[in-house]
């Protein structure tokens, strides 16, 4: 099979590339090192620099022929989206346009989407699954959402088939330590508690400590990043064989609290990772769980590396690298 990965350079595209690379497909990586690194790009990948604004760009590498195109080009930070939606609309979505037009230009048929759970906003019954309303509480899963959208209405005009594979939070390292490349400017939860961890950061925020949890901190469910990426070569293999479109939850099925993440990185590292209770940030709901079983159905799909233990230490052995790497003494 060959495979297109726009932002494959990115933190789940290296590892999304690394997956289809181990069982011999030819893969391409398209990204414009915004955030992506370039010392992620496997030697076994052809590698285009660009932007998915960049109509000509696009088009040049669809032209090499490829069976599947892989879309994980976006910006992803909630927070910021609220501040720069116009970024956000000009990439996610303007972007996304133009890779689906060149997709149906080029003649490229299969279309798999990185999504996100941040499309279905305030739970309204846990476990989510594929059937729960979509009503996105910040600019970034509208993007997502709107991107879906299109996929639907290109699937029918232009026989544009995708899946969409919504994943609840992305977490951990590959665990063979194969993909060493840092996060640039992280915003989720795990980083953060690495970050500072090695002392990159004083503290870590948590924001609230009365929700109805185990621990009175905010719950969600975390997926090992080696896990999405298996999703997506089983995605691949479900468009080739099927040639139908489908929307599918990623997750692990089970929720992890801010407190538990905590501490068991204070046991794994040994550090102590200083946190500080403040209040919680408005839109935040207790819990957010998946219900994956439409995957397993589908796909074939099952979490197999998601647990604390494996999220954690895979990802403390790359951010304890990178420091000993930068001089830190830990």
């Amino acid at each position: 099979m060959r495979v297109l990965l726009f932002g494959g350079a990115g933190y789940i595209g290296t590892h999304v590339a690394l997956s289809f690379l181990e069982r011999g497909d030819t893969v391409g990586i398209f990204d414009n090192l915004s955030s992506g690194l370039r010392s992620n790009v496997s030697e076994k990948a052809v590698f285009f620099e660009g932007s998915i604004l960049d109509r000509n760009k696009v088009g040049e590498a669809l032209s090499a022929g490829w069976d599947v195109v892989v879309h994980l080009a976006a910006f992803k930070a909630a927070g910021e989206s609220m501040i720069l939606p116009d970024k956000y609309a000009e990439n996610n979505i303007a972007g996304s346009l133009i890779l689906m037009s060149e997709c149906v230009r080029h003649e490229v048929n299969n279309f798999i989407l990185s999504s996100s759970a941040a499309v279905y906003g305030e739970p309204a019954y846990l476990p989510i699954d594929e059937l729960h309303p979509c009503n996105p509480e910040n600019y970034y899963g509208y993007t997502k959402l709107a991107i879906e959208e299109n996929l639907n209405w290109y699937s029918k005009l232009k026989d544009l088939k995708y899946v969409s594979l919504r994943y609840f939070n992305a977490a951990g390292y590959d665990p063979d330590g194969r993909m060493t490349g840092l996060e640039k400017n992280p915003a989720n939860l795990i980083p953060v508690v690495m970050e500072t961890a090695i002392g990159k950061r004083p503290n870590i925020l948590v924001f609230g400590s009365d929700y109805p949890t185990v621990d009175g901190t905010g719950v969600r469910d975390y997926v090992h990043v080696s896990d999405l990426a298996d999703g997506h070569v089983r995605a691949a293999d479900y468009l080739m064989a099927e040639k139908d479109s489908l929307i599918v939850n990623l997750g692990s099925e089970h929720g992890l609290s801010v407190m538990q993440i905590i501490e068991t990185a204070r046991t794994i590292s040994g550090r102590p990772i200083p946190a500080e209770i403040v209040a919680r940030r408005p839109g935040d709901p207790a819990k957010l769980i998946a219900s994956s079983s439409k995957a397993k159905s589908t796909l074939g799909w099952k979490a197999k590396f998601s647990d604390v233990e494996t999220i954690v230490e895979s990802t403390w052995k790359v951010y304890r690298s990178q420091a000993i790497k930068s001089g830190r003494t830990l």
